[in-house]
């Protein structure tokens, strides 16, 4: 070690060599470190600048995404408005249409039914008039028959009895019939029978004869009279004439 430091006691200090750093002049800072000194500041005065921008700038379009976002919410929400307020009209509208359709529905409905309630009361009131008018023309066509049959009494007295029988309310055939086997009995039906035992007179064999004057004067010879006043006796004595075919039956010799 001794030896060491002995040798190299007296060797030179290497002096740095400057020959590649320029030697500033009297009065003048180093540029190489002045630069640096600069540059820092402007470095941090731009990247400040920089993140104050970017930092704007995000803010600035947050902002203005904010602001759209609003701006779209807003023209969202009175979209959304002018659309309820369309469904409501829209529904409100097809309401007053259903409405005024059903009571267009119920109006018609009332008016076909009063028609028909019409129709049918017209129906009705003709078919009456129909019937009242065929009645009538029945009623009429029998009493012409009915009167042809009495007018021809003569020819045919026993369908001028049975055309007769209805006055009495005797319309039955079984009537008829006790009433054609009763004056068979009798005068076999004919209008100028005279009994000359009994002096009994006409179809009917009324006794004495003049009491069927009180049915017209021409009881000897009209059928008409005989038998109107033959079907009151029978009425008034029998009460029908299957009551006086009975009892003719009843007796002997044969009368009523």
């Amino acid at each position: 070690m001794a030896r060491y430091e002995g040798r190299h006691r007296n060797a030179p200090i290497a002096t740095p060599v400057l020959s590649q750093q320029p030697t500033p002049r009297s009065g003048e800072q180093p540029q190489h470190g002045g630069r640096r000194r600069t540059l820092r500041p402007l470095v941090a005065v731009g990247t400040a600048a920089g993140v104050a921008l970017g930092v704007f700038g995000l803010t600035g379009s947050v902002s203005a995404r904010q602001g759209s976002a609003v701006d779209l919410s807003v023209a969202m929400v009175s979209h959304t408005d002018v659309l309820a307020r369309e469904a409501v009209t829209q529904t409100a509208t097809r309401g007053q249409q259903r409405v005024s359709r059903d009571v267009a529905r119920v109006a018609l409905s009332a008016t076909a039914v009063q028609a028909a309630r019409t129709a049918v009361a017209k129906a009705k009131a003709a078919q009456q008039v129909r019937d009242a008018a065929e009645a009538q023309a029945r009623e009429k066509a029998a009493e012409k028959q009915r009167q042809f049959v009495i007018a021809d009494a003569k020819s045919n007295p026993r369908a001028a009895a049975k055309a007769l029988m209805s006055d009495h309310g005797w319309s039955s055939d079984a009537q008829y019939g006790c009433l054609l086997n009763l004056w068979n009995g009798e005068s076999d039906w004919k209008w100028s029978a005279h009994n000359s035992s009994s002096g009994a007179y006409g179809i009917p064999q009324s006794l004495p004869a003049s009491k069927m004057a009180q049915f017209g004067s021409d009881y000897r010879t009209n059928p008409i009279t005989q038998i109107k006043w033959g079907l009151w006796y029978i009425e008034a004595s029998y009460g029908s004439p299957c009551s006086a075919w009975s009892t003719w039956q009843s007796r002997s010799p044969h009368w009523y």
